[in-house]
């Protein structure tokens, strides 16, 4: 969603930005466990979540910081997913995860109206963007903005390969409101074609908040959504390479933290 930021203005500049650090270190989390899906060793499983924690976004009342974190981090320990794909994150927040679990992170910072944008509300939180955790250690991990660009937010994807042979993807997809779906449906082709390099090499699996009900994903790869979530359903998805991942379900668990629920996967390894 966008973010809600005094004085807007001006034509969106893009840049590449620099990579964050690479966080970790194991540790455990002061949150509570909460009611979620265990993958079994057959499995893989795939948590998406949009987490609001800018400090300046509508929804960051919910996100009753730093319960919203707390919740991130108890959610990732109980059901410990193969990835986790975060949307609306902070490059400190994102670390801190990663080191409460265990897991490998990249983390990538977006431009927002032509400026790097540091959290709030607290503040020293580090700066915003996505993220990807895997379970699995990163060998290599890769960045690039859409073509397509049009709001105050800049628009760009991740991508993670894994010491498995995985790629593990992201993006945070321009809304389609106030005149921007244009830019929505080009950055969503986008997507669909660099998922189709990726997987003409290796296994793909993308999680994100596509802001659209429609899908992303190209020829030869399954969808899945949050269609059945209380909050703004239908604009997180999941896609797979069916010739890597086969039998994918879905499950939406409610998230009191912030203004889109949670949508794990669980696909098979292997092909049909």
């Amino acid at each position: 969603m966008a973010l809600l930021v005094i004085g807007l203005g001006g034509a969106l500049v893009l840049a590449l930005v620099g990579w964050g650090r690479l966080d970790t270190t194991p540790g455990t989390s002061d949150g509570s466990a909460v009611a979620a899906p265990r993958a079994a060793p057959s499995s893989f499983v795939l948590m998406q979540m949009n987490v609001c924690l800018s400090g300046m976004s509508g929804c960051y009342d919910t996100v009753a910081y730093p319960a919203g974190v707390r919740d991130v981090v108890a959610r990732i320990r109980q059901a410990r997913p193969d990835a986790v794909t975060l949307n609306e994150a902070c490059r400190v927040d994102a670390a801190a995860i990663a080191r409460r679990t265990g897991y490998h992170l990249r983390f990538v910072s977006v431009i927002y109206d032509r400026e790097l944008l540091p959290c709030v509300d607290p503040g020293g939180r580090g700066l915003f963007g996505n993220a990807v955790l895997t379970r699995a250690a990163v060998r290599s991990s890769e960045t690039e903005v859409f073509e397509g660009q049009f709001g105050p937010e800049e628009r760009r994807w991740l991508c993670v390969t894994t010491s498995e042979d995985q790629d593990v993807c992201t993006a945070h997809l321009e809304i389609r409101s106030r005149g921007f779906a244009a830019a929505n449906d080009d950055q969503c082709v986008e997507l669909g074609a660099l998922l189709a390099r990726r997987a003409a090499v290796r296994s793909v699996v993308f999680g994100g908040d596509v802001n659209r009900g429609s899908s992303c994903a190209p020829g030869g790869f399954w969808t899945r959504t949050d269609r059945s979530a209380g909050q703004r359903a239908g604009v997180q998805h999941v896609y797979g390479s069916r010739s890597t991942l086969s039998s994918p379900r879905a499950q939406v668990l409610a998230a009191p933290h912030s203004d889109h629920d949670v949508l794990y996967v669980r696909a098979r390894p292997g092909g049909r």
